[in-house]
């Protein structure tokens, strides 16, 4: 093509495109050129600042669009005095502003003080092109963090939670315990929780109920705590319930919920953001054992049923 039939071209794509651009490839803005087409280059981000950066989090760059799309590249920083382990999610936006897909990335064990670099690959994208935004930062101590696809902590207990359901203001998450190491775990009774606000601080005022039914009967009666003996690859479980209705007062948010699996093990924060509305309690059923998990093989995988 000629010189000055490409930069018609470019032209044209800036103004039809939200966040294009044409030229040569560049590696290093994360660049890549789609067959028969002038090459996509990421560009800074253009919007409101306050959801381009947030909690530590940075959108440097924006992809493009139509496919293939530019990685958007971000940074994490750490401002705190340990490693920190942080979970962002992403709205992407089209055109109309309506909100696509929420992608999440977690950057695990972040150095305090330290600045890492991230890209987000968006894969197709409308071809209107995408905005990407950061929708929400969760972060927490690393010797805490229990995400469900990163290392086996050090205890051989992995916490995490579920999306959880919802009907009728009745919310309900399960918190799952899964034996990641290579012991036997035994735990009995209910797992220990520890409500923690934004800034990972203690909440009070909520009461903690042993059991659900005073929550709501909808699942069954309540079944006693029983000992739950867990090989390498088991798991097991246990209900979060509580009603997210708003009456009189301030409507209490939870994030984070610091988790104790057995007395005397080491904690694990997860992130279930339970909104307990103006109720001000939490029902947690008792440890069940998980019937579909199955103890692991001698290579790592997990025996069949």
């Amino acid at each position: 093509m000629r010189p000055a039939a490409l930069l018609a071209v470019c032209a044209l794509t800036a103004s039809t495109v939200l966040v294009a651009g044409c030229g040569s490839e560049n590696a290093a803005s994360g660049s890549r050129a789609a067959s028969g087409s002038p090459t996509c280059t990421s560009r800074p981000p253009t919007g409101d600042p306050a959801e381009l950066k947030r909690d530590g989090v940075t959108i440097l760059s924006q992809g493009c669009g139509p496919s293939p799309s530019a990685p958007t590249e971000f940074e994490v920083t750490n401002t705190e005095t340990e490693p920190f382990t942080y979970t962002i999610s992403f709205e992407v936006r089209n055109g109309s502003g309506e909100v696509i897909s929420n992608p999440r990335r977690t950057v695990a064990s972040v150095a305090p003080g330290r600045t890492v670099r991230k890209t987000l690959e968006l894969g197709d994208v409308p071809a209107g092109g995408a905005r990407v935004r950061i929708g929400k930062v969760r972060a927490v101590p690393a010797d805490e963090a229990s995400e469900s696809a990163g290392a086996c902590p050090p205890s051989g207990m992995r916490v995490t939670t579920d999306q959880g359901d919802a009907a009728m203001g009745l919310r309900v998450v399960g918190l799952h315990l899964a034996n990641c190491g290579t012991g036997v775990v035994k735990v009995n009774g209910y797992p220990g929780l520890r409500l923690l606000d934004e800034k990972r601080r203690p909440l009070t005022g909520v009461r903690i109920l042993h059991g659900t039914g005073a929550i709501s009967t909808a699942g069954g009666p309540d079944t006693p705590p029983r000992p739950v003996t867990l090989r390498p690859g088991e798991a097991a479980y246990a209900s979060l319930m509580w009603r997210n209705t708003t009456e009189s007062g301030t409507p209490v948010n939870v994030p984070y919920v610091r988790v104790t699996a057995k007395p005397g093990s080491p904690t694990a924060i997860v992130t279930p953001e339970l909104d307990l509305g103006t109720t001000a309690k939490l029902g947690v059923g008792p440890w069940t054992k998980d019937k579909a998990s199955r103890p692991a093989t001698p290579d790592g995988g997990q025996q069949r049923p």
